[in-house]
């Protein structure tokens, strides 16, 4: 059995998840108190808060759930330990490195980023090799994982370049690239896979569903990144009505599930509708020259990716600790939670576009985010550490 001191290291999900949610509490804090200008950074606000939340915080996660799961997708052996804890040493060292260098030096901050970037690599390339090895006959799921690890590097190669060389031209790329290929795109083929399964749908799955969503992902990644507003627009109608469409014939029943469950299914569905309101938010930039400052994105991270991370984060988190994975009051309040922070982020972006003037939401929603994984660290921090 493993004692108290060792436990902390004795599952791959551990370390990765405290780590992610730790640097999901300090890079907000920094980049809101940035923003208001209370102190500055040597590094761009925008880029410290885009890299910091995709590379710092998501991966981390993404790394601690597929590390425990993959295998088991594949049907091959766990991960040793030795490696994973070396990884996670990366991530922490690459973490603090990268605090230290917003204060002081980009050169410290590249630095840390190279080192980030040489540990996502061997996330990489230890993924690679369990899908590789697996004996699971069907992998095809495993495989769109796998894609959407490899954009991971793609952008955050370009992070890099752009901060090291100073090609600003190369951000909205590097951006683009991490948001919609690496961050919704790995979230969402994992969810698709996962989510009816948990559910017990006997929707037979479009084995198309996911290959047109890469592509049209693809496409929209291309237009954000070259400021082409209209077709950017079409491209959100479609992927709004044709995951709608494919969501409701898989028949998951939310409203008669769980809330372990419904959680998920509410992440699922906050997809068609973030890019429903992205099209309106580009209609109205496009003919009413009205911006909603970063709606769309933010609908996307808080309202997809923040709640599927905390559902299938509370869920993985109890089942491996040995726990039956069932939402207490407490949990099923910040699932709840989680919706109003998504709120809140929604009125500061209507209060930039009509000038309402009323700019303390921005202190109150980056005070939701905080508050939000702080209650969750607090509720499962200690089960993550030590066990049960």
């Amino acid at each position: 059995m493993q004692t108290k001191q060792n436990y902390f290291l004795s599952q791959p999900h551990q370390p990765f998840f405290i780590l992610g949610i730790a640097n999901a509490i300090i890079m907000m804090l920094l980049f809101a108190l940035a923003y208001k200008g209370i102190f500055t950074l040597s590094i761009d606000t925008t880029l410290f808060h885009v890299y910091s939340l995709a590379f710092l915080l998501f991966s981390n996660v993404f790394t601690g759930f597929l590390f425990t799961t993959f295998p088991r997708f594949n049907q091959t052996e766990g991960i040793e330990k030795h490696y994973y804890t070396n990884i996670f040493y990366a991530n922490l060292i690459g973490s603090v490195l990268f605090i230290v260098g917003a204060f002081t030096s980009p050169l410290l901050s590249v630095i840390s980023m190279f080192i980030l970037f040489i540990a996502q690599i061997f996330i990489v390339i230890q993924l690679q090799k369990i899908f590789s090895n697996g004996l699971a006959p069907d992998k095809t799921d495993a495989l769109w994982i796998l894609v959407g690890n490899y954009f991971g590097l793609a952008g955050h190669a370009l992070f890099i370049a752009a901060t090291l060389f100073g090609l600003h031209t190369i951000i909205p790329a590097a951006i683009n690239i991490t948001f919609y290929l690496y961050l919704i795109f790995l979230a969402f083929s994992v969810g698709q896979r996962m989510i009816p399964f948990f559910s017990h749908s006997w929707a037979e799955k479009n084995p198309n569903f996911i290959k047109i969503v890469f592509v049209l992902f693809i496409f929209k990644s291309i237009f954000s990144s070259a400021d082409i507003k209209l077709a950017e627009l079409i491209i959100d109608i479609i992927l709004a009505l044709y995951m709608l469409r494919e969501f409701l014939r898989w028949d998951l029943h939310p409203l008669q599930s769980p809330s372990i469950l419904w959680v998920l299914h509410l992440a699922l569905f906050w997809l068609p509708t973030a890019f429903g309101i992205s099209a309106i938010s580009l209609a109205a930039a496009l003919f009413l020259d009205t911006s909603f400052y970063f709606l769309n994105i933010h609908l996307l991270a808080i309202g997809f990716l923040t709640t599927v991370l905390i559902g299938f984060g509370t869920r993985v988190t109890l089942g491996h600790g040995g726990m039956a994975p069932q939402a207490d009051k407490f949990a099923t309040g910040l699932f709840i939670f989680i919706q109003l922070v998504v709120l809140l982020r929604t009125l500061f972006s209507l209060n930039v576009a009509f000038g309402w003037g009323a700019d303390f939401l921005f202190d109150i929603s980056f005070t939701a985010w905080i508050i939000l994984f702080v209650l969750w660290g607090g509720r499962y921090a200690k089960l993550l550490i030590f066990g049960k």
